[in-house]
């Protein structure tokens, strides 16, 4: 995963689809499916332990410890992890972000991940393991996120990864995934990591995504702070060690719909970065293991990859997992201020964007603004243009455009410019910051930096118009 000033991608999380299959190693002797004894791990970079680490607990304020992930390659190995020839655990940076290469390269639909439902984590098992006081727990969370109109019944499985992560890292070297644990980043850069300082660095779009993923934390921090879970009252006061398995689960499940829905991690498989055009997919058999398959040919030495969100828009990727992709072609727009309009007209945001090469903007985005226009001005206009809208009538739509474009050009102008100069000044506020307090500067003013350029072109283009 990238770690890096302006690249930040800790996660390995994707969708997964659910399908019959069979490990394709499956002429390779496996592990036998009853889990051998734990063995455990120890590590040559003991001699930077904490406290904590010696007492058989993780430092997770330790952001500077080295991460142990060779050696949970070799635990997950002896589970009966399998790896295609050549593919291998690779780190650019010296050991702060690491991805999975195919050094050989690889098949269209070769199995090059294989990992055992022994050591997936997985949150219906959790669900079993920990019973009536889990559901104590999701109870809380329903009635908080229904008292802040939010809704919470499809992040329960995420409540449930979060407290078997916690449960395992409170055992310390006792438990099974001791060595997986180990090999985690201990510092995030997504929004439920961010402060308030960082939110008022943002435009209102990336603050709105990265300050509702810091409430959906903290609506599991109190539901958890009841006290209804098995775990320990120094493990649930401990707010560094549940942000930290609170980020672990967020950004590294693998989502699956059938038997039912649930999230799971596979160790191993969550390494794989992201891509606007990944090369790989999941999916999970009947019996719960994982496997990583190749879309297409995939050429030697070339990074394993797999899609952590809608390509077209970076900003909830940012927001969720803390890191910008560098290969994205689309922003939103980031006309918050017409959320009414968007909804009348049956629009996403999705559809709603300007290009990164050559700041043109889509279509749809000058039909919000200029239903904004005619609701201000004309309301039997308006009516006839939402109308028009919904139903995908582009002959009305292009009469109105034309007879209105110099109002729809001017609003557009004065938003494009409103957001490249709002941007401009909360880059300079993010810049400054002390970095050492403030470690998430680097990846906001890389996504302030992006708007700006990309809206810069925009506003060229739209002098030319007029």
């Amino acid at each position: 995963m990238k770690v890096g000033p302006l690249v930040f991608a800790y996660s390995g999380s994707f969708l997964a689809s659910f399908s019959v299959s069979v490990s394709a190693f499956a002429g390779i002797e496996t592990k036998p499916s009853v889990a051998p004894v734990h063995t455990r791990f120890p590590t040559h970079l003991h001699q930077f332990a904490s406290t904590a680490q010696q007492q058989g607990l993780i430092d997770v304020t330790d952001i500077y410890s080295p991460r142990d992930v060779y050696s949970m390659e070799a635990w997950a190995a002896q589970y009966g992890m399998q790896k295609a020839d050549g593919v291998e655990l690779f780190s650019p940076d010296g050991g702060n972000d690491y991805t999975l290469v195919a050094q050989s390269g690889a098949s269209a639909g070769q199995t090059v991940v294989y990992v055992p439902v022994d050591i997936v984590l997985n949150s219906m098992s959790a669900q079993a393991e920990f019973g009536a006081g889990l559901q104590q727990a999701e109870a809380s969370i329903l009635q908080i996120d229904q008292m802040a109109q939010m809704g919470s019944q499809y992040r329960l499985p995420l409540f449930r990864l979060m407290v078997k992560i916690l449960s395992e890292w409170e055992k310390g070297q006792e438990s099974l995934w001791y060595p997986w644990l180990n090999s985690l980043p201990r510092q995030f850069f997504n929004g439920v990591s961010m402060t308030k300082a960082c939110f008022n660095c943002l435009p209102p779009y990336a603050g709105w995504l990265t300050s509702t993923e810091k409430v959906s934390y903290m609506h599991f921090f109190r539901a958890l702070y009841q006290g209804y879970v098995p775990l320990s009252q120094e493990t649930i006061a401990n707010r560094d060690v549940v942000k930290w398995a609170y980020n672990v689960a967020l950004t590294r499940f693998h989502e699956i719909w059938e038997p039912e829905r649930a999230k799971i991690i596979g160790p191993v498989a969550d390494m794989l970065n992201h891509a606007a055009e990944p090369n790989c997919e999941i999916t999970v058999d009947y019996g719960g293991n994982v496997n990583v398959n190749a879309l297409y040919d995939i050429p030697a030495g070339t990074p394993l990859t797999i899609s952590l969100g809608d390509p077209t828009n970076p900003t909830p990727i940012f927001a969720k997992y803390g890191f910008l992709p560098q290969d994205c072609s689309t922003i939103f727009c980031k006309a918050m201020q017409l959320e009414p309009q968007i909804q009348d007209l049956g629009y996403d945001f999705q559809e709603l964007l300007i290009q990164t090469e050559t700041g043109e903007i889509a279509p749809k985005v000058w039909d919000i603004f200029l239903y904004n226009i005619l609701q201000q001005n004309d309301a039997g206009a308006s009516q006839q243009f939402c109308t028009a809208c919904q139903c995908n009538d582009e002959g009305t739509k292009e009469q109105f455009h034309d007879e209105y474009f110099a109002y729809t050009l001017g609003a557009l102008k004065q938003h494009i410019y409103s957001i490249m100069s709002d941007c401009e000044n909360l880059t300079m506020k993010a810049q400054s910051y002390d970095l050492q307090t403030h470690p998430r500067v680097p990846v906001i003013v890389a996504h302030n930096q992006l708007v700006t350029q990309t809206f810069g072109m925009t506003a060229a283009l739209l002098e030319q118009m007029g």
